[in-house]
């Protein structure tokens, strides 16, 4: 039996998707996937289907998650409304009750657990409500009075550790991009489902957002790196880290790499809702699907609420430039994680990826 037993809780989205990947390549664990649905690809290992909101299907999972060691804790709720649940108290409780409900599964049978890896990001300096002190640092620019469920599971987690073997971990990606089918905020497919469309019309990657904004995104698999590293660095322990490319970036200046890997030219300015225009895309991407024998399946269970997210990140409707969206990655590096990706290299790489396995055309 191997002697590291990783537990990714909710497999399906973009985080615990990579996370899978990363540990099925390094090989050497055991891997247990938890998700309400299938994971499309599950590297040879075990799959449990469980709502994390029920405590009873947590328990009835407690044989599954003997013997665990790591626990990577990518599991999420997201209201239908995604940018105003961020603040909704429902939702707050929802993702609480999650993590306490696992975790009070996979205690009691994981005598041997190592480390927690929790997931937040840049809501925890308040980005969704006010303009982030640049750079913001861990343990300096934290907004804890704005209700944000990250409070709530980070709180519960430092209390069970108390006294406790095992570790934790927080660690807050910047805007992720990666490959997942439905997820709430992923942003390769609307982006290339609106690039699609504009190309069946025999027209440019016009660039729908408003004003320019300089922020950082993050790979997903930079980003499982970077928590495998945490599961095992003794200067990760119950730390929280900023996990960023490296490099910083506006869409404007990314979109030309992005209408390049998608075999477009680049066009203009031409603001639009996203969220509020894709209705009328539900039937031409059926048709498009059967066109090029795509495996994505129809477009709202494709693109989640990640329509309303891409609106969001490229600031829709906004006419003024934004102030900077920055974070500071000294702390992570100088804990050792020294990783960095170029940010229009990882569009690429994404939007490439996403054609040659036929989600997108």
């Amino acid at each position: 039996m191997a002697e590291k037993k990783v537990v990714v809780a909710g497999a399906t989205g973009l985080v615990g998707n990579a996370a899978l990947r990363h540990f099925g390549a390094a090989g050497g664990c055991d891997v247990l996937a938890l998700s309400r649905r299938r994971p499309r690809e599950l590297h040879g290992f075990r799959h449990v289907q469980i709502d994390l909101t029920d405590p009873a299907q947590c328990r009835r999972a407690a044989t599954e998650l003997q013997g665990a060691t790591h626990l990577v804790y990518a599991a999420l709720y997201e209201a239908p409304n995604l940018v105003d649940g961020w603040r909704d108290q429902d939702q707050i409780r929802t993702n609480d009750l999650m993590l306490r409900n696992l975790m009070a599964a996979l205690e009691p049978v994981a005598p041997q657990l190592r480390h927690v890896a929790l997931l937040q990001g840049t809501k925890a300096y308040g980005v969704h409500v006010r303009p982030l002190t640049v750079p913001a640092r861990e343990g300096r620019s934290e907004m804890y009075e704005q209700p944000n469920f990250y409070w709530a599971q980070e709180n519960f987690l430092r209390e069970l550790q108390q006294g406790k073997a095992w570790h934790w971990s927080i660690l807050r990606p910047v805007l992720i991009v990666g490959e997942t089918i439905g997820g709430a905020m992923d942003l390769i497919p609307p982006l290339g489902v609106y690039a699609a469309m504009l190309r069946e019309q025999g027209r440019p990657l016009d660039y729908p957002g408003g004003a320019a904004r300089v922020s950082q995104a993050v790979d997903v698999d930079l980003l499982a790196r970077a928590i495998a590293w945490a599961g095992e660095a003794a200067a990760a322990r119950n730390e929280a880290f900023n996990v960023t490319n490296g490099d910083v970036f506006t869409w404007e200046n990314v979109w030309p790499a992005i209408a390049d890997a998608l075999e477009m030219k680049p066009g203009n300015a031409v603001p639009l809702s996203l969220a509020q225009e894709y209705p009328k895309w539900i039937a031409p991407w059926d048709e498009l699907r059967r066109k090029h024998n795509l495996i994505s399946p129809g477009l709202e269970e494709f693109v989640g609420l990640s329509f309303q997210y891409a609106d969001y990140s490229m600031r829709h409707g906004r006419t003024q430039a934004g102030p900077p969206s920055i974070v500071s990655t000294v702390k992570i590096n100088q804990a050792g994680f020294t990783e960095m990706m170029d940010t229009e290299a990882m569009f690429r790489k994404w939007f490439g990826l996403a054609r040659s396995s036929r989600l997108l055309p």
